[in-house]
């Protein structure tokens, strides 16, 4: 019995940096432009909460 494409789970999207991008179609590179776009939203806003964590604990512990 053969499975539709669309019952069968999507393999996850993962992106190596350097890798060869010569392999993959033009979906594929769109694909993990949208997973680098997220990813980096997602530092970035990692990093603003821990510059203001920083930021409040100096406040308290200056002199």
């Amino acid at each position: 019995m053969a499975m539709e494409d669309d019952d069968r789970p999507r393999k996850q999207i993962s992106h190596d940096i350097g890798q060869d991008l010569s392999v993959l179609s033009v979906e594929e590179l769109t694909d993990r432009i949208a997973l680098l776009k997220g990813e980096i939203a997602r530092l970035e806003e990692a990093a603003t909460k821990k510059r203001a964590s920083r930021d409040a604990a100096n406040s308290v512990f200056k002199s």
